[in-house]
C-alpha cells in the first residue's frame, strides 16, 4: 500500500518519514534523479515523499517510490564533492540564521551569502543576534549597527541570549505554524536556544573550541520537530561556509534588495555595478545609500570568489 508522508530525519542512507502520527524507518528504491541536480542527497528533510510498506522480520520497513515537486529548499555546494550540491532543507516557511559576533565570528559575507540563497527561492530569513550576554560595549555597538542595517533593508533581526531567555519568547512568536530552519555555524547556540524553547526534545550541546574558536559539530544530519506551540523545527548541521550554487551574473543583484530602487537609473540596463560607468547602485555606495560590506559582498559573488560556486547548476525560479 502506497502511502505519502514527510521526511523528518536523514542520515545519508536511512530516512524517517512521517505519516499520519505513525514514523517509519525508509530506504530510498533505486536512483531518484531530480531535475538533473547532482546532489549528494536526492531526499531531503521536508521533503513530501511517497512511501510503501514491506514486512521484514518483525520489522516494518518503508521504500520511497516518489519525491513531490517542492515549494523551495536551501542548497548549497557540497564540501567534499565540488562537482556536487547539498539540499539542506526543503519545503520550508522561513529560516532562523544564528548570527556570534566572535564566539564563534560569524562574517558579513556568510550572511549575506546565506541571505542570497534564500532571497532566490523566496524564503524569509530573520537575523538572530545570539549570545548577547557576552557582548562588551563596542560588541554590542557593532551587532546594533548590523542590526540596524539589516533592518533597514527588509529583514527581521532579534538580539537573544539563552543564558539570559531574552527575547526568546519574540522568536517562539516568529515560529508559530510555520516549518522553521535554524542555521549558522557550529557553536552558535542553535541547540541551546532549540532546547530553551522545546526542552523536552533535548538537543546535544557542546562547548566552544578554544584551539579553534569554532563550535564543535553537535548535529551531524539534519532533523525535524514537531513543537507543541503548533510549529515545526528543522535543526541543520553547523557549517563552517556556504557555498552558493552560481547564479547567471544579471540576476545576482536582484537578490539584493535595497539594489533595486537604484539599479534602474543605470546607464546600462545590463549594468552589473561593478566597472561599468554612469552606475547608479556605485553611486549609491558612494552615498552611503548601500551598505559598502553589501557591496562588497555583492562583488565577491558577482567574481566567485572562493572558488565557492557551480557554473554548471542551476537553482530554480
Amino acid at each position: 500500500m502506497q502511502m505519502q508522508g514527510q521526511v523528518y530525519r536523514s542520515t545519508g542512507s536511512w530516512y524517517v518519514v512521517k505519516v499520519g502520527d505513525s514514523f517509519y524507518d525508509c530506504k530510498m528504491k533505486g536512483k531518484i534523479r531530480l531535475k538533473g541536480l547532482k546532489t549528494t542527497n536526492p531526499v531531503a528533510v521536508g521533503d513530501h515523499v511517497d512511501i510503501e510498506l514491506e514486512q521484514k522480520g518483525d520489522q516494518t520497513l518503508g521504500l520511497i517510490k516518489n519525491i513531490h515537486d517542492r515549494k523551495n529548499y536551501i542548497i548549497r555546494r557540497s564540501v567534499k564533492l565540488s562537482k556536487q550540491v547539498q539540499i539542506v532543507a526543503a519545503n520550508i516557511d522561513q529560516v532562523f540564521l544564528m548570527i556570534t559576533l566572535n564566539n564563534p565570528p560569524t562574517s558579513t559575507t556568510f550572511i549575506d551569502r546565506y541571505l542570497v540563497a534564500a532571497e532566490a527561492y523566496g524564503i524569509p530569513v530573520r537575523l538572530l543576534f545570539n549570545k548577547l550576554d557576552s557582548y562588551d560595549m563596542d560588541d554590542f555597538a557593532e551587532m546594533k549597527f548590523l542590526a540596524d542595517t539589516y533592518r533597514e533593508i527588509g529583514y527581521t533581526c532579534v538580539g537573544t541570549s539563552v543564558v539570559e531567555d531574552r527575547n526568546i519568547d519574540k522568536v517562539e512568536e516568529l515560529m508559530k505554524d510555520k516549518t522553521s530552519l535554524f542555521a549558522g555555524h557550529s557553536g552558535v547556540g542553535k541547540s541551546s536556544l532549540i532546547n530553551l524553547i522545546a526542552p523536552e526534545l533535548e538537543l546535544s550541546v557542546k562547548e566552544i573550541s578554544e584551539q579553534h574558536i569554532q563550535g564543535k559539530h553537535t548535529t551531524t544530519f539534519a532533523e525535524m520537530f514537531d513543537l507543541d506551540i503548533g510549529a515545526k523545527i528543522i535543526d541543520s548541521p553547523g557549517i563552517k561556509g556556504f557555498g552558493l550554487v552560481e547564479f547567471d551574473d544579471q540576476e545576482i543583484a536582484d537578490y539584493f534588495p535595497e539594489f533595486n530602487e537604484h539599479q534602474q537609473d543605470c546607464k546600462f540596463n545590463n549594468c552589473l555595478h561593478d566597472k561599468e560607468p554612469k552606475c547608479a547602485v556605485k553611486k549609491a555606495v558612494e552615498a552611503d545609500q548601500i551598505p559598502y560590506f553589501r557591496y562588497q559582498s555583492y562583488l565577491k559573488i558577482l567574481h566567485s570568489e572562493e572558488d565557492t560556486y557551480r557554473k554548471d547548476i542551476h537553482h530554480q525560479k
